[in-house]
């Protein structure tokens, strides 16, 4: 069910609209579409969602049981990250993970996740760039992930010979959509890549599709 409603609504009939959704049986689980219009605060209205339907796992509650290895709803991006990474074999113990992009819903609950499976884990961001520092840390990546949307932004010559790499980016440049990593170069050194598009894209729905199966199971006590 697609609820569109004005551009112009304010935070709290936001709110009251999304708490009749968490009370509606019908409902199993609530999308928020982004971009939110500039006057609402994105972080109030995700803590409306109930936690139970929060199949996206932004809310609050549902990021803060990551920490302690209890979520039950992960972002989706940051599950088809993981999820990618499992099907290449790799034992994730000791490995050096770079992550570059540290947003709410896929760097930080990501850097959590690789943590979990005893991984030693770089967060990059803005002031990596600043300092000239983020080739350095790319260089030593056996697992790199990158989320940022800066076309190119991650160089092939920079990535370490058989390493994974994990485009989270989608950019639009000439008609085309494209990563984050310029793909051609980067594919002759990593043992894995997935391309833009068509790589994490589909399984961050599929990942989606999943917490929506869980939600409704939880709700009817299964």
């Amino acid at each position: 069910q697609l609820n569109k409603l004005d551009s112009a609504i304010s935070e709290q009939k936001l709110i009251e609209f999304i708490q009749k959704l968490n009370n509606d049986k019908a409902v199993s689980g609530i999308i928020l579409q982004m971009p939110l219009p500039g006057h609402i605060d994105y972080r109030k209205i995700s803590q409306s969602i109930a936690e139970s339907k929060d199949i996206e796992g932004i809310s609050p509650v549902n990021l803060g049981k990551i920490i302690f290895g209890q979520a039950r709803f992960i972002p989706c991006t940051a599950a088809a990250v993981m999820e990618l990474v499992k099907h290449t074999g790799i034992d994730l113990m000791g490995k050096s993970v770079v992550i570059v992009g540290h947003s709410e819903i896929v760097g930080k609950p990501l850097s959590l996740l690789f943590l979990d499976k005893l991984a030693t884990v770089t967060v990059c961001h803005i002031g990596t760039s600043r300092v000239g520092k983020l080739s350095d840390y790319v260089a030593l990546a056996d697992i790199l992930v990158v989320a940022v949307g800066k076309p190119g932004l991650i160089k092939g010559e920079w990535i370490k010979k058989d390493a994974v790499v994990i485009d989270v980016g989608i950019n639009r440049v000439d008609n085309k959509v494209v990563g984050d990593v310029e793909f051609e170069t980067a594919q002759k050194r990593a043992s894995w890549i997935t391309p833009v598009p068509g790589g994490v894209g589909p399984l961050t729905v599929t990942m989606l599709m999943r917490n929506l199966i869980l939600a409704a199971k939880l709700q009817v006590g299964e």
